[in-house]
């Protein structure tokens, strides 16, 4: 039987401890010194072995924090109304949100184009970070047309996020996402716990009731934990 490398048992031992569930998404993995300690080895050999396992996605490397366990990628179809609870739940993480940002102020005139909105409308600002366990996971700013839903004034989103609350509570007809990548700024980066200028994955959504405009988002994702899809058939020709 051919022997085992050393490289190849370090490798074999954290992936197996990330894979069977030990090290869990978000897992601080030991510093380079103390598994170079552990397998008498170089730190060259430790060092191979976690860019192979960033390679593979099973680990991200985080300057000046060290190595963890990577967040699972998530995937959506890009017509769906997305839940970010429901996306973490089927993830098996831990989920938990926070409300940032609340505050109820008359609407500017993007807002008012975009959902179609009276003069002098109010809307619902409202800021919220989601996580997945304690890693941040996304970052939603939403907008919610006070005349479409003049229920989400009293609503203080304890138990529920606001996408969430949206999704379950009031009825919609049409949806539009618009999806674009961005470099991540200073504060968008130290919100998501990522490197300024890191690529994040973005999806700018807005319903309607009819012809009347409810809510439009910005939900902010790294760009190396989430994906989106979508699945189509070739058109019929009518010629």
């Amino acid at each position: 039987m051919k022997a085992v490398s050393l490289h190849e048992r370090i490798l074999r031992d954290i992936e197996g401890s990330i894979l069977s569930g030990e090290w869990p998404p978000g897992y601080r993995i030991p510093i380079e010194q103390a598994l170079t300690e552990r397998y008498n080895c170089s730190r060259m050999t430790v060092s191979k072995v976690l860019t192979q396992l960033t390679g593979a996605g099973l680990i991200e490397r985080r300057r000046k924090a060290g190595s963890f366990v990577r967040q699972p990628h998530t995937q959506h179809a890009v017509l769906e109304i997305m839940d970010i609870r429901a996306e973490v739940s089927a993830l098996g993480a831990p989920y938990r949100f926070d409300i940032t940002a609340r505050r109820k102020r008359r609407a500017n005139s993007a807002e008012r184009m975009a959902l179609n909105l009276p003069p002098n409308a109010y809307v619902l600002d409202l800021a919220c970070r989601h996580f997945a366990r304690d890693t941040p996971f996304c970052l939603e700013e939403r907008v919610i047309s006070l005349d479409g839903v003049p229920e989400a004034e009293g609503e203080r989103f304890e138990t529920e996020p606001p996408g969430t609350w949206m999704k379950n509570s009031i009825p919609w007809t049409s949806a539009e996402h618009r999806i674009m990548a961005i470099a991540a700024s200073a504060e968008g980066a130290e919100q998501l716990d990522v490197e300024q200028g890191s690529p994040c994955l973005v999806v700018e959504r807005r319903t309607w009731r009819r012809k009347q405009g409810l809510t439009q988002v910005r939900l902010t994702y790294p760009g190396n934990a989430h994906e989106l899809i979508a699945r189509f058939s070739p058109s019929l020709s009518t010629e």
